[in-house]
């Protein structure tokens, strides 16, 4: 593939050809500088034929068998003729290893499928990175045909919200029956959630999954709704028996109708495109900042100051930020 053209890419892209579309996502997870100009050009030919997918996050609490989950939603999807992309988010690859290459593994049958791409998020870096290049390949699968992007979090704490800020409907999985059922999810998940799964909702464990929703349907009422058109209802579902799997994706189509025809979609989206913004900005600059000759020179001193308690982290910041202004 000639990697000085642009256009190899993108019509490789849009063709659907799976070969191409891994190298591009390849070339959107460099962080060299040429490879990252090539990838705004793509990018930009790309985004008129992106933002038709359905965009669905999905985190879960340890053990609730997300990949398998995953695996039996993408394979009901699939088998109904849809094109389904599985990206995973997972701020904690740099430090340990992930679990990303164990949960491609184990979606054995998603992963031969067709009509099924899996691509674990890239090794290294923080989350907002990560989030990053999660977007971008988001939307380079939408331009390839893929109509299901699915976006699961790996990883815990901020990786929860940061999936929920880049999709249209955020599932969060929960286990029935893990002593009191409200440990183990922070209310700001909760706050998150367009609906709640309980999984592993089969055999003996029917009775437990039944208490546990309606624990959580008390928890959510307590919770002021995110959205005026929609209240997050509470599910039980089995990956394992493929129970309950058809009126998880009902519910989040019908979400869909609704805030499609509320406008709120189109507003969500614009949001979070903003939001998408700010954060590369951010990010930017502070990379700037780094590099910045003055800020190099000066950083070691005010470091130790502030080390040694000589100066207040507040003035030690003024002092670097300012000290642009005279450069």
């Amino acid at each position: 593939m000639n990697t000085e053209h642009p256009h190899t890419y993108i019509n490789g892209v849009l063709s659907g050809e799976r070969r191409v579309l891994s190298k591009t996502i390849t070339l959107i997870e460099s962080s060299l500088p040429a490879h990252q100009q090539l990838a705004r050009k793509i990018l930009d030919a790309l985004l008129p034929h992106t933002g038709k997918a359905v965009r669905l996050g999905i985190t879960g609490v340890p053990g609730v068998g997300k990949s398998t989950f995953i695996e039996s939603l993408g394979m009901t999807l699939v088998g109904d003729g849809h094109r389904v992309a599985v990206l995973a988010v997972d701020p904690s690859s740099s430090r340990s290893g992930g679990s990303v290459m164990a949960d491609k593994t184990r979606m054995e049958k998603l992963a031969v499928e067709k009509n099924a791409f899996i691509r674990p998020s890239p090794s290294g870096g923080t989350l907002g990175g990560v989030a990053r290049k999660t977007r971008e390949t988001m939307l380079i699968c939408e331009a390839a045909g893929f109509d299901v992007v699915i976006v699961e979090t790996i990883g815990v704490g901020q990786s929860e919200a940061t999936v929920a800020s880049m999709v249209d409907f955020f599932l969060v999985l929960m286990l029935a029956g893990a002593g009191d059922e409200l440990q183990g999810i922070k209310k700001g998940i909760l706050e998150l959630a367009d609906a709640l799964a309980i999984n592993k909702a089969d055999g003996d464990n029917l009775e437990k999954a039944d208490r546990a929703a309606a624990v959580y349907k008390n928890a959510l009422h307590l919770l002021r709704p995110a959205s005026l058109t929609w209240t997050p209802p509470v599910l039980t579902c089995s990956a394992v028996d493929m129970t309950g799997i058809r009126e998880i994706w009902r519910t989040v189509l019908a979400h869909r109708d609704k805030s499609t025809a509320s406008g709120e979609l189109a507003q969500k989206r614009q949001q979070q495109a903003l939001q998408w913004m700010w954060s590369l900005i951010e990010e930017g600059l502070k990379r700037r900042f780094g590099r910045h000759p003055e800020i190099i020179k000066r950083l070691p001193q005010v470091s130790r100051a502030v080390q040694k308690g000589s100066i207040t982290p507040t003035a030690a910041a003024e002092e670097l930020l300012f000290s642009l202004d005279n450069s």
